[in-house]
């Protein structure tokens, strides 16, 4: 076809931008499945008008995923995969912060370098524990 263009105008501009395709789609319904539930209790987008603590969705998160660490799928009080309410309580920092609803309220931040005395202890447990060799505890090998 005479005329016609090498590149779609629209694909051009659509690659310079993030891809949301790259987001599983399971993850996004688990998130919009918890958003939902929380919409229903304290009404969509809540945050934006009243604010939020950092501390009471870091909170949340450690605690879904705690729950879902320790082989519980769903929460009790909704039905919903803890992994979706985790999600959710994530993109709720995410867009108080954004909008300008967040209140920081997490502790001071620890000096620099604190995390490499860390690592270096890390490694050194990793050298000893191949000295030592231990099988290590799986549900394949109980």
């Amino acid at each position: 076809m005479s005329g016609s263009k090498k590149t779609n105008p629209k694909a051009a501009a659509g690659a310079a931008k993030p891809s949301i395709a790259v987001i599983p789609s399971s993850a996004l319904y688990a998130a919009a499945a918890a958003h939902m539930d929380g919409a229903y209790k304290y009404g969509a987008h809540n945050w934006r008008i009243s604010g939020v603590r950092a501390s009471t969705y870091y909170a949340a998160v450690q605690r879904h995923l705690q729950a879902w660490w320790e082989g519980e799928q769903l929460a009790d009080d909704s039905g919903i995969p803890h992994l979706g309410h985790a999600l959710a309580c994530i993109n709720i920092l995410i867009d108080a912060e954004t909008c300008g609803k967040l209140t920081d309220d997490r502790p001071p931040a620890l000096p620099d370098g604190w995390l490499e005395r860390w690592r270096e202890l890390h490694a050194e447990l990793t050298e000893h524990g191949k000295r030592v060799s231990a099988e290590p505890f799986t549900q394949e090998n109980t």
